[in-house]
């Protein structure tokens, strides 16, 4: 090198971002991954959720309908064999779905106005994307009240919902921490129907409280004729691979109004509020 020319100087570790994509600094990433979130709720003072799940196909009753239409114009004028037939079945199955949109959009709204706070204590979660989850947040927003979505980076990204509060968006790299998230202030676990995100987020938490590292909560599954075909639980009894009290580790609704219900039942039959915080007897070792 010669003495005139001038090499550039190190960026900061924090600066340095190709760095911290290292494998070594993994550590660093989960730990910002999970401050980032954390600070920003503490600093809204947002203490209490109510997570909600779904498939992210759910379309709101409208657009299920104009796509039944258009399907049917479709197969009206293709040959059997085309394609069509198969496309219009999809359309009728998505149109019966979509009343869960509605379901969704209406519990949001719900859960906003049983706050009635200007500090918004308690808030919808949902995983920030389209379908169930828009629908809940999309009633939060209806309502006036701010909502919460953890957005997670796919290989094929999951566009977000309009109806989230920008300042309450997060983006998650990693599934671990964005689960962490959505359990640390869970008052409440909806599950709409849905495919494996939503299987997934329903059965870890299930499973949290069935071993007892979670303090229990309500969890809701709207829909029951969609779940009993979608998951033999009877079938598990009798398997002997759950015992028949983990049936009481949820309930089943079908419209928004019954999972409220059933939520707010579940803590006034503890002598609790759902305002209120996790049960301090818990052991800190098994506190998530």
């Amino acid at each position: 090198m010669d003495r005139g020319e001038q090499r550039a100087p190190g960026l900061p570790a924090n600066r340095d971002l190709a760095w911290l994509e290292r494998a070594e600094l993994r550590p660093v990433r989960l730990v910002l991954e999970y401050l980032k979130p954390e600070l920003a709720l503490q600093d809204r003072g947002i203490r209490h959720t109510i997570v909600v799940f779904g498939s992210t196909r759910l379309l709101e009753p409208e657009a299920a309908a104009l796509a039944v239409a258009e399907a049917e114009r479709a197969a009206a004028s293709s040959p059997y064999g085309s394609g069509a037939q198969q496309t219009l079945e999809r359309a009728r199955h998505a149109q019966e779905l979509s009343r869960f949109y509605a379901i969704g959009r209406e519990l949001g709204g719900l859960v906003a106005r049983h706050d009635g706070s200007a500090e918004h204590r308690l808030v919808v979660m949902t995983g920030g994307g389209p379908g169930g989850m828009e629908a809940a947040n999309r009633g939060a927003q209806e309502a006036g009240a701010p909502s919460v979505g953890l957005n997670v980076t796919l290989p094929a990204e999951q566009p977000l919902n309009p109806y989230l509060t920008p300042e309450l968006t997060f983006h998650f790299r990693y599934f671990a921490l964005r689960k962490l998230h959505f359990l640390l202030r869970a008052r409440a676990l909806v599950a709409l129907p849905g495919g494996f995100g939503t299987l997934d987020e329903l059965f870890e938490t299930l499973c949290l409280i069935q071993t007892g590292k979670h303090p229990g909560m309500p969890v809701v599954l709207v829909g029951e004729s969609f779940w009993r075909k979608a998951v033999d639980f009877d079938f598990l009894v009798a398997a002997g691979v759950i015992e028949p009290s983990d049936l009481e580790l949820f309930a089943f609704a079908d419209d928004a109004a019954a999972a409220w219900r059933t939520i707010l039942d579940w803590y006034a039959a503890r002598g609790r509020s759902i305002f209120d915080a996790p049960d301090p007897s818990l052991p800190a070792e098994l506190e998530l």
